[in-house]
Protein backbone atom coordinates (compact mmCIF):
# COMPACT_ATOMS: atom_id res chain seq x y z
CA UNK A 1 0.00 0.00 0.00
CA UNK A 2 2.47 2.45 0.82
CA UNK A 3 4.82 1.63 -2.22
CA UNK A 4 1.38 1.90 -4.12
CA UNK A 5 0.85 5.20 -2.57
CA UNK A 6 3.77 6.68 -3.72
CA UNK A 7 3.89 5.46 -7.10
CA UNK A 8 1.03 6.88 -7.57
CA UNK A 9 1.58 10.29 -6.12
CA UNK A 10 4.85 10.65 -8.43
CA UNK A 11 2.42 10.79 -11.20
CA UNK A 12 0.30 12.69 -10.12
CA UNK A 13 2.57 15.50 -9.31
CA UNK A 14 3.81 15.29 -13.07
CA UNK A 15 0.35 16.86 -13.83
CA UNK A 16 1.66 19.88 -11.75
CA UNK A 17 4.26 22.69 -12.83
CA UNK A 18 4.45 24.07 -9.26
CA UNK A 19 4.95 19.69 -7.80
CA UNK A 20 6.86 18.27 -11.22
CA UNK A 21 9.69 18.62 -10.09
CA UNK A 22 9.55 16.59 -6.90
CA UNK A 23 8.15 13.67 -8.78
CA UNK A 24 11.92 11.97 -8.97
CA UNK A 25 11.96 12.14 -5.34
CA UNK A 26 9.04 10.65 -4.47
CA UNK A 27 10.03 8.34 -7.31
CA UNK A 28 13.13 7.77 -5.14
CA UNK A 29 11.43 7.00 -2.04
CA UNK A 30 8.98 4.32 -3.78
CA UNK A 31 12.59 2.90 -4.31
CA UNK A 32 13.57 2.58 -0.87
CA UNK A 33 10.47 1.61 0.33
CA UNK A 34 10.43 -1.25 -2.62
CA UNK A 35 13.93 -2.10 -1.35
CA UNK A 36 13.36 -2.08 2.71
CA UNK A 37 10.32 -4.33 2.82
CA UNK A 38 11.45 -6.80 -0.25
CA UNK A 39 14.99 -6.69 0.36
CA UNK A 40 15.31 -10.19 -1.04
CA UNK A 41 14.63 -9.31 -4.75
CA UNK A 42 17.19 -7.23 -5.34
CA UNK A 43 20.78 -9.27 -4.61
CA UNK A 44 20.49 -11.21 -7.59
CA UNK A 45 18.63 -12.61 -10.66
CA UNK A 46 19.80 -16.22 -10.83
CA UNK A 47 22.98 -15.97 -10.73
CA UNK A 48 23.79 -12.43 -11.74
CA UNK A 49 24.26 -10.09 -8.85
CA UNK A 50 22.44 -7.03 -9.31
CA UNK A 51 25.30 -4.67 -8.09
CA UNK A 52 27.06 -5.44 -10.98
CA UNK A 53 24.85 -2.87 -13.05
CA UNK A 54 25.67 0.13 -10.32
CA UNK A 55 29.45 1.17 -12.39
CA UNK A 56 27.70 0.29 -15.73
CA UNK A 57 25.11 2.91 -14.97
CA UNK A 58 27.58 5.28 -13.32
CA UNK A 59 29.83 5.03 -16.68
CA UNK A 60 26.40 5.43 -18.79
CA UNK A 61 25.65 8.83 -16.48
CA UNK A 62 29.16 10.41 -17.13
CA UNK A 63 28.85 9.29 -20.59
CA UNK A 64 25.76 11.37 -21.46
CA UNK A 65 27.70 14.33 -19.71
CA UNK A 66 30.60 14.09 -22.09
CA UNK A 67 27.39 13.98 -24.89
CA UNK A 68 26.89 17.34 -23.37
CA UNK A 69 30.28 18.95 -22.84
CA UNK A 70 32.65 20.76 -25.04
CA UNK A 71 35.89 22.28 -24.69
CA UNK A 72 33.81 25.41 -24.29
CA UNK A 73 32.92 24.50 -20.78
CA UNK A 74 36.70 25.22 -19.56
CA UNK A 75 36.93 28.69 -21.29
CA UNK A 76 35.26 29.85 -17.77
CA UNK A 77 38.95 29.09 -16.14
CA UNK A 78 40.21 32.33 -17.80
CA UNK A 79 37.05 34.16 -18.07
CA UNK A 80 36.15 34.03 -14.78
CA UNK A 81 39.14 32.44 -12.88
CA UNK A 82 38.21 34.01 -9.32
CA UNK A 83 35.22 32.37 -9.22
CA UNK A 84 36.45 28.93 -10.62
CA UNK A 85 39.46 28.47 -8.62
CA UNK A 86 36.86 29.48 -5.02
CA UNK A 87 34.13 27.26 -6.19
CA UNK A 88 36.85 24.81 -6.85
CA UNK A 89 38.87 24.97 -3.64
CA UNK A 90 35.47 25.30 -1.21
CA UNK A 91 34.14 21.87 -2.91
CA UNK A 92 37.45 20.24 -2.08
CA UNK A 93 38.03 21.37 1.05
CA UNK A 94 34.32 22.17 3.05
CA UNK A 95 32.90 18.89 2.30
CA UNK A 96 35.50 16.80 3.02
CA UNK A 97 36.62 18.59 6.52
CA UNK A 98 32.44 18.38 6.93
CA UNK A 99 31.88 14.91 6.38
CA UNK A 100 34.98 14.26 9.02
CA UNK A 101 33.60 16.31 11.11
CA UNK A 102 30.10 14.85 11.62
CA UNK A 103 31.41 10.99 10.96
CA UNK A 104 33.52 11.85 14.45
CA UNK A 105 30.68 13.93 16.05
CA UNK A 106 28.09 11.17 15.79
CA UNK A 107 30.35 8.11 16.16
CA UNK A 108 29.38 6.14 13.27
CA UNK A 109 30.74 2.41 12.79
CA UNK A 110 33.89 2.69 10.70
CA UNK A 111 32.90 1.68 7.33
CA UNK A 112 29.72 4.16 8.00
CA UNK A 113 31.79 7.19 9.13
CA UNK A 114 33.76 5.92 5.93
CA UNK A 115 31.40 6.28 3.70
CA UNK A 116 30.06 10.05 5.08
CA UNK A 117 33.60 11.39 4.37
CA UNK A 118 33.71 9.74 1.04
CA UNK A 119 30.61 11.74 -0.40
CA UNK A 120 31.97 14.52 0.41
CA UNK A 121 35.51 14.02 -1.57
CA UNK A 122 33.71 13.27 -4.86
CA UNK A 123 33.29 15.62 -7.68
CA UNK A 124 30.30 18.13 -7.55
CA UNK A 125 26.81 17.00 -8.79
CA UNK A 126 25.74 17.28 -12.66
CA UNK A 127 22.12 18.55 -10.93
CA UNK A 128 24.05 21.79 -9.49
CA UNK A 129 23.99 23.19 -12.85
CA UNK A 130 20.29 22.48 -13.14
CA UNK A 131 19.68 24.18 -9.70
CA UNK A 132 22.06 26.79 -10.88
CA UNK A 133 19.79 27.85 -14.09
CA UNK A 134 16.50 27.32 -11.57
CA UNK A 135 17.96 29.69 -9.09
CA UNK A 136 19.38 32.54 -11.64
CA UNK A 137 22.86 32.26 -11.09
CA UNK A 138 26.01 32.08 -13.21
CA UNK A 139 25.38 28.90 -15.56
CA UNK A 140 28.16 29.43 -17.24
CA UNK A 141 30.79 29.15 -13.93
CA UNK A 142 28.42 26.67 -12.80
CA UNK A 143 29.32 24.35 -15.85
CA UNK A 144 32.63 25.56 -15.61
CA UNK A 145 33.40 24.53 -12.46
CA UNK A 146 31.87 20.73 -12.77
CA UNK A 147 33.43 20.98 -15.21
CA UNK A 148 36.96 21.50 -13.91
CA UNK A 149 35.58 19.39 -10.39
CA UNK A 150 34.87 16.29 -12.67
CA UNK A 151 38.27 15.95 -13.97
CA UNK A 152 40.64 16.81 -11.28
CA UNK A 153 38.25 14.40 -9.04
CA UNK A 154 40.39 10.98 -10.00
CA UNK A 155 43.84 12.83 -8.44
CA UNK A 156 42.25 14.85 -5.40
CA UNK A 157 39.65 12.01 -4.39
CA UNK A 158 41.81 9.40 -3.50
CA UNK A 159 44.23 11.92 -1.22
CA UNK A 160 41.82 13.01 0.43
CA UNK A 161 40.02 9.77 1.15
CA UNK A 162 43.74 8.66 2.23
CA UNK A 163 43.83 11.64 4.52
CA UNK A 164 40.86 11.70 6.45
CA UNK A 165 39.12 8.28 5.36
CA UNK A 166 41.88 5.81 5.91
CA UNK A 167 41.40 5.58 9.51
CA UNK A 168 37.74 3.77 8.91
CA UNK A 169 38.16 2.04 5.92
CA UNK A 170 41.80 0.97 3.56
CA UNK A 171 42.57 2.93 0.58
CA UNK A 172 44.80 1.82 -2.01
CA UNK A 173 45.32 5.90 -3.69
CA UNK A 174 46.34 4.11 -6.97
CA UNK A 175 43.53 1.80 -7.43
CA UNK A 176 41.15 4.46 -6.22
CA UNK A 177 42.46 6.65 -9.29
CA UNK A 178 42.11 4.03 -12.01
CA UNK A 179 38.92 3.10 -10.31
CA UNK A 180 37.58 6.76 -10.60
CA UNK A 181 39.19 7.08 -14.12
CA UNK A 182 37.44 4.01 -15.61
CA UNK A 183 34.16 5.68 -13.79
CA UNK A 184 34.44 9.29 -14.62
CA UNK A 185 37.41 9.92 -17.34
CA UNK A 186 36.55 7.32 -19.81
CA UNK A 187 33.44 7.36 -20.31
CA UNK A 188 33.45 11.44 -20.98
CA UNK A 189 35.88 10.85 -23.33
CA UNK A 190 33.28 8.32 -24.80
CA UNK A 191 31.22 11.03 -24.94
CA UNK A 192 33.71 13.76 -26.75
CA UNK A 193 34.32 11.06 -29.39
CA UNK A 194 30.40 10.82 -29.93
CA UNK A 195 30.21 14.49 -30.18
CA UNK A 196 33.34 14.46 -32.18
CA UNK A 197 31.33 12.42 -34.63
CA UNK A 198 27.97 13.49 -34.78
CA UNK A 199 28.76 16.90 -34.94
CA UNK A 200 31.73 16.60 -37.47
CA UNK A 201 32.73 19.99 -37.18
CA UNK A 202 36.26 19.76 -36.68
CA UNK A 203 39.16 19.51 -39.08
CA UNK A 204 40.33 16.52 -40.21
CA UNK A 205 43.83 17.46 -38.59
CA UNK A 206 42.34 18.32 -35.17
CA UNK A 207 40.03 14.94 -35.22
CA UNK A 208 43.05 13.00 -35.58
CA UNK A 209 44.72 14.62 -32.79
CA UNK A 210 41.96 14.23 -30.32
CA UNK A 211 41.23 10.53 -31.09
CA UNK A 212 44.93 9.97 -30.98
CA UNK A 213 44.65 11.43 -27.13
CA UNK A 214 41.54 9.71 -26.49
CA UNK A 215 42.88 6.83 -27.34
CA UNK A 216 46.27 7.32 -25.40
CA UNK A 217 44.17 7.95 -22.26
CA UNK A 218 42.17 4.88 -22.64
CA UNK A 219 45.49 3.07 -23.20
CA UNK A 220 47.29 4.50 -20.27
CA UNK A 221 44.64 4.24 -18.13
CA UNK A 222 44.43 -0.16 -18.91
CA UNK A 223 48.78 0.45 -18.37
CA UNK A 224 48.42 1.58 -14.83
CA UNK A 225 45.78 -0.80 -13.98
CA UNK A 226 48.27 -3.26 -15.33
CA UNK A 227 50.93 -2.35 -12.92
CA UNK A 228 49.03 -2.57 -10.30
CA UNK A 229 46.82 -5.58 -10.43
CA UNK A 230 49.63 -7.33 -12.83
CA UNK A 231 47.20 -9.71 -13.80
CA UNK A 232 48.43 -11.77 -17.21
CA UNK A 233 49.13 -10.56 -20.75
CA UNK A 234 46.40 -12.27 -22.01
CA UNK A 235 43.96 -10.78 -19.60
CA UNK A 236 45.54 -7.18 -20.34
CA UNK A 237 44.65 -7.61 -24.04
CA UNK A 238 41.45 -8.64 -23.59
CA UNK A 239 40.19 -5.52 -20.88
CA UNK A 240 42.03 -3.56 -23.12
CA UNK A 241 40.85 -4.53 -26.52
CA UNK A 242 37.20 -4.48 -24.44
CA UNK A 243 37.47 -1.18 -23.37
CA UNK A 244 38.46 0.25 -26.31
CA UNK A 245 35.74 -1.16 -27.99
CA UNK A 246 33.30 0.18 -25.67
CA UNK A 247 35.08 3.97 -24.64
CA UNK A 248 36.22 4.26 -28.46
CA UNK A 249 34.72 2.27 -31.62
CA UNK A 250 31.19 2.51 -29.84
CA UNK A 251 30.50 5.62 -29.57
CA UNK A 252 31.99 6.51 -32.93
CA UNK A 253 29.65 3.89 -34.90
CA UNK A 254 26.71 5.18 -32.78
CA UNK A 255 27.22 8.51 -33.89
CA UNK A 256 27.78 7.85 -37.36
CA UNK A 257 24.68 5.42 -37.39
CA UNK A 258 22.73 8.20 -35.93
CA UNK A 259 23.74 11.06 -37.83
CA UNK A 260 22.49 9.15 -41.01
CA UNK A 261 19.11 8.86 -39.46
CA UNK A 262 17.57 12.32 -39.66
CA UNK A 263 14.39 10.79 -38.27
CA UNK A 264 16.32 10.67 -34.90
CA UNK A 265 16.80 13.93 -33.95
CA UNK A 266 19.44 15.33 -31.07
CA UNK A 267 16.93 16.02 -28.59
CA UNK A 268 15.44 12.67 -28.71
CA UNK A 269 18.93 11.12 -27.85
CA UNK A 270 19.51 13.52 -25.25
CA UNK A 271 16.32 12.47 -24.18
CA UNK A 272 16.85 8.94 -23.60
CA UNK A 273 20.40 9.57 -21.81
CA UNK A 274 18.41 11.89 -19.63
CA UNK A 275 15.71 9.06 -18.63
CA UNK A 276 18.60 5.97 -18.36
CA UNK A 277 20.55 8.36 -16.23
CA UNK A 278 18.04 8.78 -13.40
CA UNK A 279 16.73 4.71 -14.18
CA UNK A 280 19.87 4.27 -13.30
CA UNK A 281 19.85 6.15 -10.23
CA UNK A 282 16.23 4.77 -8.62
CA UNK A 283 18.09 0.87 -9.92
CA UNK A 284 21.45 1.87 -7.38
CA UNK A 285 18.98 3.17 -4.72
CA UNK A 286 17.22 -0.05 -4.77
CA UNK A 287 19.93 -2.32 -4.61
CA UNK A 288 22.20 -0.18 -2.25
CA UNK A 289 19.16 0.30 0.48
CA UNK A 290 18.36 -3.95 -0.13
CA UNK A 291 22.06 -4.62 0.09
CA UNK A 292 22.87 -2.50 3.50
CA UNK A 293 19.11 -2.74 5.00
CA UNK A 294 19.99 -3.93 8.09
CA UNK A 295 22.54 -1.54 8.75
CA UNK A 296 20.02 1.43 7.60
CA UNK A 297 17.43 -0.07 10.33
CA UNK A 298 20.16 0.66 13.19
CA UNK A 299 21.79 3.98 12.12
CA UNK A 300 19.47 5.15 9.27
CA UNK A 301 17.80 8.24 11.03
CA UNK A 302 20.85 9.27 12.70
CA UNK A 303 22.46 8.91 8.69
CA UNK A 304 19.77 10.88 7.19
CA UNK A 305 20.24 14.10 9.87
CA UNK A 306 23.85 13.86 8.87
CA UNK A 307 23.83 13.78 5.39
CA UNK A 308 21.10 16.63 5.82
CA UNK A 309 23.37 18.31 7.74
CA UNK A 310 26.37 17.53 5.60
CA UNK A 311 24.90 19.19 2.54
CA UNK A 312 22.72 22.29 4.13
CA UNK A 313 26.26 23.19 5.74
CA UNK A 314 27.62 22.73 1.99
CA UNK A 315 25.25 25.19 0.68
CA UNK A 316 25.79 27.94 2.94
CA UNK A 317 29.11 27.79 3.28
CA UNK A 318 29.58 28.42 0.47
CA UNK A 319 27.52 30.96 -0.76
CA UNK A 320 29.48 33.20 2.86
CA UNK A 321 32.49 32.31 1.23
CA UNK A 322 31.87 33.33 -2.31
CA UNK A 323 30.00 36.49 -0.43
CA UNK A 324 33.42 37.03 1.48
CA UNK A 325 35.24 37.10 -1.44
CA UNK A 326 33.17 39.89 -2.95
CA UNK A 327 31.77 37.94 -5.94
CA UNK A 328 28.37 39.17 -6.94
CA UNK A 329 25.06 37.08 -6.11
CA UNK A 330 24.96 35.27 -9.19
CA UNK A 331 27.92 33.71 -8.81
CA UNK A 332 26.94 33.29 -4.71
CA UNK A 333 24.25 31.17 -5.51
CA UNK A 334 26.00 29.46 -8.24
CA UNK A 335 29.51 27.92 -5.55
CA UNK A 336 26.40 27.86 -2.89
CA UNK A 337 25.16 24.56 -5.40
CA UNK A 338 28.57 23.56 -6.43
CA UNK A 339 30.09 23.09 -2.82
CA UNK A 340 27.08 21.59 -1.87
CA UNK A 341 25.73 19.47 -4.30
CA UNK A 342 27.88 15.87 -5.02
CA UNK A 343 28.45 13.09 -6.94
CA UNK A 344 26.90 10.73 -5.28
CA UNK A 345 26.91 7.74 -8.39
CA UNK A 346 30.91 8.08 -8.16
CA UNK A 347 30.67 7.77 -4.41
CA UNK A 348 28.70 4.39 -4.75
CA UNK A 349 30.54 2.88 -7.48
CA UNK A 350 33.83 3.62 -5.41
CA UNK A 351 32.13 1.95 -2.61
CA UNK A 352 31.31 -1.12 -4.58
CA UNK A 353 35.22 -1.22 -6.25
CA UNK A 354 35.89 -1.73 -2.15
CA UNK A 355 33.76 -4.57 -1.64
CA UNK A 356 31.32 -2.26 0.61
CA UNK A 357 28.72 -1.10 -1.10
CA UNK A 358 26.30 -2.25 2.24
CA UNK A 359 28.06 -0.04 4.52
CA UNK A 360 30.72 2.72 2.62
CA UNK A 361 27.91 3.46 -0.04
CA UNK A 362 24.68 3.94 2.32
CA UNK A 363 25.57 7.54 2.88
CA UNK A 364 25.87 8.19 -0.66
CA UNK A 365 22.81 6.09 -1.45
CA UNK A 366 20.96 8.89 1.23
CA UNK A 367 22.66 11.92 0.10
CA UNK A 368 21.53 11.83 -3.83
CA UNK A 369 18.02 11.92 -3.17
CA UNK A 370 18.11 14.40 -0.13
CA UNK A 371 20.30 17.35 -1.88
CA UNK A 372 17.64 17.27 -4.94
CA UNK A 373 15.25 18.16 -2.15
CA UNK A 374 16.84 20.90 -0.62
CA UNK A 375 18.66 21.67 -3.77
CA UNK A 376 15.12 22.54 -5.11
CA UNK A 377 13.91 23.92 -2.72
CA UNK A 378 16.68 26.72 -2.81
CA UNK A 379 16.24 27.16 -6.21
CA UNK A 380 12.74 28.01 -5.62
CA UNK A 381 13.40 30.48 -3.24
CA UNK A 382 16.32 32.12 -4.97
CA UNK A 383 14.36 32.17 -7.70
CA UNK A 384 11.66 34.33 -6.27
CA UNK A 385 14.46 37.20 -5.14
CA UNK A 386 15.96 37.82 -9.10
CA UNK A 387 18.91 40.20 -9.25
CA UNK A 388 19.83 42.54 -11.31
CA UNK A 389 22.15 41.62 -13.99
CA UNK A 390 25.36 42.05 -12.82
CA UNK A 391 28.16 43.23 -15.49
CA UNK A 392 29.94 39.75 -16.26
CA UNK A 393 31.54 39.94 -19.61
CA UNK A 394 31.87 36.19 -19.18
CA UNK A 395 28.28 35.29 -18.50
CA UNK A 396 27.17 37.17 -21.74
CA UNK A 397 29.65 35.20 -23.90
CA UNK A 398 28.61 32.07 -22.59
CA UNK A 399 24.69 32.79 -22.14
CA UNK A 400 23.87 30.61 -24.94
CA UNK A 401 26.06 27.74 -24.25
CA UNK A 402 24.65 27.73 -20.61
CA UNK A 403 21.44 27.76 -22.08
CA UNK A 404 22.33 24.75 -24.26
CA UNK A 405 23.52 22.81 -21.55
CA UNK A 406 20.71 23.57 -19.15
CA UNK A 407 18.25 21.99 -21.55
CA UNK A 408 20.56 18.74 -22.16
CA UNK A 409 20.79 18.01 -18.34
Amino acid sequence: MLVLALVLLAIAFRGFAALKGFSYTIWILAAVSVAMLYPGYFFRVGDFQLKRLIVPFVQLTMFGMGAHMSFNDFKGVIKMPKGVFIGIGCHFIIMPLVGFSLSHLFDFPPEIAGGVILIGCVSSAMASNVMSYLSGANLALAVTIGACSTILSPFVTPFLMKWLGGQYVEIDIAHMMIDITNMIIIPIVAGFIFNLFYYDQQTHRAKTIQLVVFAGIIGLTNGLLQLIVNQPIGNFLMALGTSLFWFYGLPMLLAILLKKRPQISRAMIENCLSFAAMLGIVINTVIITASGRDNLLQVGGLLIITCLLHNMIGLSVGYLTALLAGLPEKDRRTIAFEVGMQNGGVATGLALQMGKVATVGLASAIFGPLQNVTGSALANWFRKRPVKDDKQPALAVHKQQGQENYHNI
